[in-house]
């Protein structure tokens, strides 16, 4: 047999599919005038939005890749154009290359988003009535469906490298949050002969969730819970909750209200734990986070947090001691916090 299983490094993958993210990156910020700004004075984010008229949250992320792919530098909270910035993207300097990239934006339609993003602080054509089925709270069974199957694909190894940790040998019962096609909640079953498992999301989404749980053989350990997670009541049986890619489709604010329904569902002594691609504590990257952000600004009300972000979040819904290592699961991070 050619093909190979999954194994927990997909960085290739991730480097692939993120390589399409730096060109628009860098020429929605020269369109807005971000080089220009950060090659005549260093700025903090709040002073170049201002100056360039963009908005500052949007204009972070933006600027956290530009950092990590070495065009601009953060110094004592101020960004500034590195040479390379203000050598060939300088719209004033001799060896300014904006005119040859000017022929992208009609070919990239992410150049466009990020313009939009930076200039408006939504993201694009966003409506009340045009919004995920996710974000509705319902979804069509077709939509469930190709989420799952998405998803499914998405988490192969982050979900091997979450599954294999300690942590999940110390408990004896999980609730995957929003768990999609159920991946994560499904290793730590494979992983974990005696980890009872619960894979909770919308109605739809369960209906997918159940055909993964008899795919993988797991009926036994696991089960799947049908739960809005913003209006309905969560299971209280389990003793650690489990959320892999879902701060990130929210807001702070939202996120905070999930963390303290997690807090209120865990009995005392119960542990939270978080599956993310983590933002550098300074917000100048990695690459890999950034790329991740500004596809969720995109598409989502998210974004890619760091630690202290997380920790801040955590500890305001009245959780302890949170913490985070690498997994090895690609570029993953488990961020891990217990309930007094």
């Amino acid at each position: 047999m050619s093909a190979l299983p999954p194994t927990t490094d997909d960085t290739p993958m991730w480097d692939l599919w993120q390589s399409m993210i730096q060109v628009p990156v860098v020429t929605a910020a020269d369109e807005v005038g971000v080089f220009k700004a950060l090659s005549d004075a260093p700025l903090t984010t709040e002073e170049l939005a201002q100056t360039i008229g963009v908005d500052a949250r949007m204009l972070s992320i933006n600027l956290a890749g530009l950092a990590s792919l070495g065009y601009i530098d953060k110094r004592d909270g101020r960004w500034s154009a590195t040479h390379i910035a203000r050598t060939w993207l300088h719209p004033e300097a001799e060896g300014y290359w904006g005119k040859y990239f000017k022929i992208f934006p009609a070919t990239n339609p992410l150049h466009e988003q990020f313009v939009t993003m930076l200039k408006t602080g939504r993201r694009p054509k966003h409506r009340e009535d045009d919004k995920p089925e996710w974000e509705l709270g319902e979804m069509s069974p077709e939509a469930a469906e190709g989420i799952a199957a998405f998803m499914n694909t998405h988490s192969q190894a982050a979900s091997r490298g979450a599954a294999v940790q300690p942590e999940f040998a110390e408990v004896a019962s999980v609730l995957d949050v929003g768990c999609g096609s159920g991946i994560y909640g499904i290793q730590m079953a494979l992983h974990n002969p005696g980890l009872k498992v619960g894979l909770m999301d919308l109605t739809e989404m369960c209906a997918e969730v159940d055909k993964y749980i008899a795919k993988f053989g797991v009926g036994g350990q696991a089960r799947s819970h049908s739960v809005n997670m913003f209006t309905e009541q969560w299971p209280t049986e389990y003793e650690a909750h489990f959320y892999a890619n879902v701060m990130h489709d929210w807001s702070d604010e939202t996120n905070r209200i999930l963390a303290k329904k997690s807090f209120d569902a865990l009995p005392s002594g119960g542990r939270i734990f978080l599956s993310e691609i983590l933002m550098d504590d300074d917000g100048t990257g990695p690459w890999q986070a950034a790329a991740f952000a500004l596809a969720m600004m995109a598409g989502t009300l998210g974004k890619q947090y760091s630690l202290p972000e997380f920790r801040d979040i955590l500890e305001s819904a009245g959780f302890t001691d949170v913490r985070a290592r690498r997994t090895g699961g690609g570029y993953y991070s488990l961020v891990s916090a217990k309930k007094p």
